[in-house]
Parts: C-alpha cells; structure tokens; sequence
C-alpha cells in the first residue's frame, strides 16, 4: 500500500522559509520522478516542484529561485526548501510520485496524503 506522509509546513511571515518533507512507502522511490503540488483556496491543485529519478529539477515559474526540491532516497523522501516565502504561497501543500513527462505530468497515486498546510503572512 502506497503511503505519502507530507511534514514541516507552518506559519511564516513573508521573507521566511520553511522545508517540508514527503515520507513515501510502498513505491520503488529511487525509480520515480516526485513532485510537490499546492493547492490554495478556491484554486486547482498545481504542479509547483518535479525532481526525477536521476535528479534534475524543474520549477513552475511562480517559485523559481526561490523553492528548492530534493531526495533522499535512502529515506524514500522528498524535500522542498521554500525561502523567500510570499502571501501567495498559502497553501496546502503534497507531494506525489509522477507519471508522464516534462510538461505533461500527471500524478501517479491515489489517494493523496493529508498534505500540510503553509501560511504566509504578509
């Protein structure tokens, strides 16, 4: 059974950082391209954060130099070092492991974990 288990979120203020982290279980993690989505009030779930499986990272534009993704999989989990955090990264936010390819990825398991809320005040 697939478990993802998302940790580390919080309140912040705007300007602060925070890392959250993606325990996985029940998936070959070293094979799979990960990634962290968000989802903000009254909004669809987005795509922010894609690491595959050998490593190379992209970033939806909105986070770009300011988000960091990365694996350890010798722990089978996933990390997002967010700095420089904005009002507008309120959200909860989870990870999933990705089908597909760049620019076409699709999350792979169902359900979703209970995912962690981010607050950023301004």
């Amino acid at each position: 059974q697939v478990q993802l288990v998302e940790s580390g979120g919080g309140w912040v203020q705007a300007g602060g950082s925070l890392r959250l982290s993606c325990a996985t279980s029940g998936i070959i993690f070293s094979i799979q391209d990960m990634g962290w989505f968000r989802q903000a009030p009254g909004k669809q779930r987005e795509l922010v954060a894609v690491i595959v499986s050998g490593g190379s990272t992209n970033y939806v534009d909105s986070v770009k130099g300011r988000f960091v993704i990365s694996r350890d999989n010798a722990k089978n989990t996933v990390y997002l070092q967010m700095n420089s955090l904005k009002p507008e990264d309120t959200a909860v936010y989870y990870c999933n492991a990705l089908a597909g390819t760049e620019g076409d990825y699709v999350p792979l398991f169902e359900p979703w974990g209970q995912g962690t809320q981010v607050t950023v005040s301004s």
